[in-house]
C-alpha cells in the first residue's frame, strides 16, 4: 500500500440511512447527521451501509450515492469514512470497493456473502482478497457477523495468514458473541498492528477486558459509550439500553427521537417501530445521559 495509513481506533458510528417516507434515500440528511455526531456524540469515524444503515436492502447505486455524500460532507470534518462493500455478488462488491476509491473513502469492509456462503476461512479469505484488487490503496477490514450471515466459522482462523494474500488488510469489525475467538483475533492482530473493532454493545466490556482497539456500534449512544468507556460501573444502566427490544427499527426511530434527525423508515422487509415505543426509549438515554 502505497497511501499512509492512520490506524482505526475508539468509537466509529454505524450509520443509519436516512429514507424519505416512500422510501428513497434522502441525501439531504447526511450533513446535519455528520455535524450530529461531532457536536452531540463526540464521534469523527464512520462506518457506513453495513447492518445499521441497511446496506444489504439497498441497490448497489443507492450504495454509491450514500458513499458519495458521507464522503463530501465529511471532508474536512470526519477523521474516517469506512465504507462497507459486502454484497451477495462478488462483481458488485468490486464495483463498490473501485467507487469507494475513487470518492476518497478511507477504507473498506466486506461480510460473508450468506446464500452462497463460503465452505470455510480459506474461501472467505480468497472472497475477500477479490474484493482487496479493486481498491488496493484502501484498508480492507473483515466485517464478522455471524448473525447476519450465518458463516459461524471463527473469525480468528479468516485473519490467519491474510496478510500474505491481502496486503491492504489492516483489520476486523467483529460483531459476535464468541469471546475466545474475540481474544485470537486481538492476539494475532497484535504483530500486525491492526485494528479489532468491536460491533456488539451489550458486551462492550468484556471486549475491552480482551484489549480491542474500539466500537462500532448504534451510537445514539456515543455519549453513553465514552460515559462506559470511563467508568465501567455505569455498565449495567446502558445494558437496559441495549436489551430493551433494539433492532434496526427500533434504533432508527430512537435515533430520529434523540437527535431531531428525520431518518425515516426501515425498508422492508424490516417494519416500523411504534413512536410510542421510541419515545419512551429516547427519554431514557436521555435521562441516563443527563444523570452521568
Amino acid at each position: 500500500m502505497s497511501r499512509s495509513i492512520k490506524k482505526l481506533t475508539g468509537l466509529v458510528a454505524a450509520t443509519f440511512t436516512p429514507l424519505t417516507a416512500e422510501g428513497e434515500i434522502n441525501l439531504s440528511v447526511i450533513g446535519p447527521y455528520i455535524d450530529y455526531l461531532i457536536e452531540n456524540q463526540n464521534v469523527k469515524s464512520v462506518f457506513i451501509n453495513g447492518t445499521t444503515g441497511e446496506g444489504c436492502s439497498l441497490t448497489v447505486d443507492e450504495r454509491k450515492q450514500l458513499a458519495a455524500a458521507w464522503c463530501q460532507h465529511g471532508k474536512g470534518k470526519l477523521e474516517q469514512v469506512i465504507v462497507h462493500v459486502g454484497c451477495m455478488s462478488i462483481k458488485d462488491s468490486q464495483e463498490l470497493a473501485r467507487h469507494a476509491a475513487s470518492i476518497g473513502a478511507d477504507g473498506i469492509a466486506v461480510i460473508s456473502p450468506s446464500y452462497f456462503k463460503p465452505v470455510n476461512a480459506d474461501a472467505l479469505r480468497l472472497f475477500i482478497k477479490e474484493v482487496s484488487t479493486f481498491a488496493p490503496d484502501l484498508p480492507m477490514y473483515y466485517y464478522h457477523i455471524p448473525s447476519m450471515t450465518g458463516v459461524a466459522f471463527d473469525a480468528a482462523d479468516v485473519l490467519n495468514g491474510i496478510e500474505q494474500v491481502i496486503p491492504s488488510f489492516q483489520g476486523v469489525k467483529y460483531t459476535g458473541t464468541d469471546l475466545r475467538d474475540l481474544g485470537q483475533c486481538v492476539c494475532y492482530s497484535q504483530s500486525h498492528n491492526w485494528s479489532v473493532l468491536f460491533g456488539v454493545d451489550e458486551q462492550l466490556l468484556g471486549a475491552l477486558v480482551l484489549g480491542v482497539h474500539g466500537a462500532v456500534g448504534r451510537l445514539v449512544f456515543g455519549g453513553v459509550v465514552h460515559i462506559i468507556a470511563r467508568k465501567f460501573s455505569l455498565f449495567y444502566d446502558c445494558y437496559y439500553l441495549c436489551s430493551a427490544g433494539f433492532d434496526v427499527s427500533v434504533n432508527k426511530q430512537v435515533m430520529s427521537e434523540v437527535s431531531g434527525l428525520a431518518m425515516g423508515p426501515p425498508r422492508l422487509p424490516l417494519l416500523p417501530c411504534p413512536v410510542s415505543k421510541a419515545q419512551a426509549i429516547a427519554q431514557k438515554v436521555k435521562d441516563f445521559s443527563q444523570g452521568h
